[in-house]
């Protein structure tokens, strides 16, 4: 196996593509984005390594306006004869495209906090070789238990740049790892899902252990009939169920009545008090850049303070419709979280159900957020404050507002793909039919 370095292009490059771009186009006006993407992969399944690659991915994208006509070429190639053919075939389809009834003036120069995204050298340079013998530990720590150890640990690094003929520039890098396992034995299993700026960040032998210990728990299930139940929500979880009640908080859905907040007021007591959502990039778990990808500045920004919904987003069109600041995307997400454990939402419910993991999520009713979904990887009965015994997986019908709404108590915060939030103790959530899926 051999080592390699990882190489991406630096910042200065990137922004004299951009500047060469700009200066070269012939339309009306130009906006380019620059990225380029140095991503390891190692999989494995049954204690054993499946794949271990890397690669490399770079890409401009050029749009070109003439008035209101649009249209954008992706290019990979990195020599200026290649760059400038993209450039004017953009122009070329951009003379011909259709009129955009929502075209807005290209962005502006923006102001930006003074804060880079975190950019983690050991992750960049972490080698085939390291993250092979780290998943050797992995199977070798899941063949000592008896279980069969599957799963990802994946780092990448990415640099990328903005800018357009309006005067627009904004550039970054950061890196991020991810580790996700499952442990299967007999007819049961458990799972366990982070994310990090830094693959020294992730409690790899932790997650293992923890995951493991589950599964063997997680023999021989019971049937518990559908319902409603007190139920306590593992952090990853929580995390493939409050996002999507967070994507549908648009003010252009509100106005239009097509979401659940055309028909709740802003400043409406929705949630629990202990729910405070916010737009977070800074946070010590995310370290996120300070612009998103359509060039607005990405700030903290609140969305729930203490189960009161604060504000809807904005996007530049609707914003200027309805003369509003625009607001970006609400993401990277947080949800504020407490020194409680998840074995202490445990020991503090009397009867219920724990949930593991929410699989395959699909919304039923947008305008009531009602969604529908499958526990999966280790569901146990909770009783007098313990996990007594495995259940059979169930189907769940549950609405999300209502979900905030009966929160009881919360954990500390984890790191789930780009959204932090804890796991939760809640005080009803309604299961329509059972599985017997593992």
């Amino acid at each position: 196996m051999v080592s390699t370095a990882a190489r991406l292009i630096s910042q200065a490059q990137a922004f004299d593509w951009l500047d060469k771009i700009i200066e070269a186009a012939a339309s009306d006006g130009v906006a380019v984005a620059i990225a380029e993407t140095e991503s390891a992969l190692g999989r494995f399944g049954e204690n054993q390594i499946r794949q271990n690659l890397q690669k490399n991915q770079f890409e401009i994208s050029i749009t070109s306006y003439f008035g209101s006509r649009s249209a954008s070429v992706t290019t990979v190639e990195q020599d200026w004869d290649g760059i400038l053919a993209a450039l004017r075939r953009s122009e070329a389809l951009a003379r011909v495209a259709p009129e955009d009834p929502e075209w807005l003036p290209l962005l502006t120069e923006q102001v930006y906090e003074d804060r880079p995204a975190k950019f983690d050298t050991v992750t960049l340079d972490y080698s085939p070789l390291q993250r092979g013998e780290l998943i050797q530990q992995v199977c070798q720590w899941s063949d000592a238990a008896g279980v069969n150890g599957s799963g990802i640990l994946s780092t990448s690094a990415k640099v990328y740049a903005l800018g357009n003929s309006a005067g627009l520039r904004a550039g970054d890098r950061q890196t991020k790892a991810e580790f996700s396992y499952t442990a299967k034995i007999g007819n049961g299993s458990s799972w366990s899902s982070r994310t990090a700026w830094g693959i020294n960040e992730l409690p790899i032998e932790q997650m293992v252990l923890t995951t493991m210990g589950r599964a063997q728990l997680s023999q021989n299930p019971r049937k518990v009939e559908p319902g409603t139940y007190p139920v306590v929500l593992g952090a990853g979880a929580v995390a493939n169920l409050v996002p999507r009640l967070v994507w549908s908080m648009s003010a252009r859905a509100a106005a239009e009545g097509r979401s659940y907040f055309a028909k709740h007021s802003l400043g409406e007591q929705l949630f629990s008090p202990l729910v405070n959502l916010s737009r977070d990039p800074a946070h010590p778990l995310l370290q996120t850049g300070a612009f998103g990808n359509d060039g607005l500045p990405c700030n903290r920004l609140a969305i729930a303070t203490a189960g009161v919904p604060k504000t809807l987003s904005y996007d530049r069109y609707w914003a200027q419709k309805t003369g509003k600041t625009p607001t970006g995307s609400f993401f990277p997400l947080v949800m504020t979280g407490s020194d409680q454990t998840l074995a202490d939402l445990i020991a503090q419910t009397e009867r219920g159900i724990f949930i593991n993991r929410a699989w395959y999520v699909q919304v039923v009713n947008p305008q009531t957020l009602e969604f529908t979904g499958m526990t999966r990887d280790g569901t146990f009965w909770i009783e007098n404050g313990k996990l007594a015994y495995p259940i059979y997986n169930l189907r769940f019908n549950q609405s999300l507002p209502d979900l905030l709404r009966d929160v009881e108590a919360i954990a500390f915060p984890e790191r789930h793909g780009s959204t932090v939030v804890p796991a939760l103790k809640v005080k009803n959530f309604h299961f329509s039919s059972i599985t017997e899926s593992i």
